[in-house]
């Protein structure tokens, strides 16, 4: 995938704007549209549906200001263009990356002896630690405590993480996005050395 460029509070407002005058209800349309690329994604049997669609999202984000004056018609349309080009690139994902995806939101725990059919997935799980150990302490929380738990109770604790960290619950989304393009990226690199 494209090379992460950082998502401002400035671009941000921009892509609000775009949205709509009205940035209470520019914030409604912006969940809206999220839940419907995180469905689209879903359909398509994407396991990080959730990924995929904040990248989409970073990738209009960063060209907000530009559509605001070039684009007609609605905006979830141009969304849901980019959603397809971000769904195809992931599939031309290589097996490592796709790997790395996987264990980021696996749990967490110490790779253990394997037979020789698990030795894959015992690599993975030797990068995962190794790259978690990487991260910052409050990079590490934020990213555990962030993938925890299931349905209803994700949504609701991920609520509450936002804010007990006093951000919004989309910038809590932003962070770990990001945190993962880190983990995903070294998570390649270590698989690598160890397919070597």
């Amino acid at each position: 995938m494209r090379k992460q460029t950082v998502i401002t509070q400035e671009s941000f407002d921009q892509l609000l704007a775009w949205l709509g005058a009205d940035r209470e209800r520019a914030g409604e349309k912006y969940e809206h549209i999220r839940r419907c690329l995180i469905k689209i994604f879903a359909s398509r049997g994407c396991t990080e549906a959730e990924s995929l669609a904040d990248e989409t999202i970073n990738r209009v984000t960063l060209k907000a200001e530009r559509l605001a004056g070039e684009y007609v018609g609605d905006p979830a349309l141009y969304f849901y263009g980019v959603a397809q080009k971000v769904y195809l690139e992931s599939l031309r994902k290589s097996p490592a990356a796709e790997a790395a995806a996987r264990a980021v939101t696996a749990p967490v725990v110490n790779p253990v002896e394997a037979s020789e059919e698990e030795e894959d997935e015992r690599q993975e799980m030797k990068c995962l630690v190794h790259c978690i150990q990487q991260l910052s302490p409050n990079h590490r929380e934020l990213v555990v405590e962030y993938y925890q738990n299931d349905k209803r109770a994700k949504i609701d604790h991920r609520k509450q993480q936002a804010e007990r960290l006093g951000i919004a619950q989309n910038a809590l989304r932003i962070r770990a996005h990001r945190i993962r393009m880190i983990l995903q990226q070294c998570m390649q690199k270590c698989l690598k050395q160890e397919a070597a």
